[in-house]
């Protein structure tokens, strides 16, 4: 039997996808950095025009759903990608673990948690996530490569504050993580402790916080208001 091949996309639909690619990564841009921005935000940095995105998305909660079901989604893929994976366990572990500071999924749960309705189809692919999680974790620990006193939902902790730190631009953010992993995995793990990754920060980057100029540019929805306390 001849193998079924994908038709290409007409023009019209082919322009739809584009946009609706532009709307979800804009969207996760604008809500990461603030929740509560207006849906017009999104719009204006997709660059698309607001009825263009209702048609797609009927409501900012429907957009937030859909921003964390695809969260969701990549999350489980890399979960099944773990189990999958027939190395040593802790190595299954540890790579999924930085697959997932990389694809940094835990921000949405982080910004976006309590901001929208789950979905019942939402609620049953987070339980399945979990079902996968603690698969994981039992494997892990059967093959002595994890403390025994950690839980999965320590693991999903530890991910969620590694998603917190922002520092510099994307590249530098992103080698913090990564060496802050580093630690992180060397206190879950019994084997002895690793090289860490990438270098300390700087006391120029920590104090350069501290700048409105600076905190603008990391925070552009808010604004370079006083900073929390």
């Amino acid at each position: 039997m001849a193998e079924s091949k994908e038709l290409p996309l007409s023009g019209r639909r082919a322009q739809a996808a584009r946009n609706d690619d532009r709307i979800l990564e804009a969207a996760r841009a604008v809500f990461v950095a603030d929740p509560g921005a207006p849906i017009a935000a999104v719009a204006q940095q997709a660059g698309v025009g607001i009825s263009a995105l209702y048609r797609r998305y009927a409501s900012k909660e429907d957009l937030l759903r859909k921003l964390c079901g695809d969260g969701l989604q990549r999350y489980i893929a890399e979960v099944e990608a773990a189990l999958a994976d027939r190395r040593d366990p802790w190595s299954a572990f540890s790579d999924f673990m930085r697959r997932v500071v990389d694809a940094d999924t835990s921000s949405l749960t982080v910004r976006l948690a309590g901001t929208s309705t789950p979905t019942e189809e939402l609620n049953r692919e987070a339980a399945r996530a979990q079902r996968l999680n603690l698969e994981l974790l039992e494997r892990t620990r059967a093959a002595g490569a994890i403390r025994p006193d950690v839980e999965m939902n320590d693991v999903g902790m530890l991910l969620e504050q590694i998603a917190t730190i922002q520092l510099g631009d994307e590249p530098r953010t992103r080698e913090l993580r990564r060496r802050y992993l580093a630690v992180v995995l060397d206190g879950l793990s019994s084997r002895p402790g690793t090289p860490l990754p990438g270098r300390a920060p700087q006391w120029e980057e920590l104090t350069g916080r501290w700048n409105p100029r600076s905190h603008a540019e990391r925070h552009p929805a808010r604004g370079a208001g006083p900073l929390p306390s």
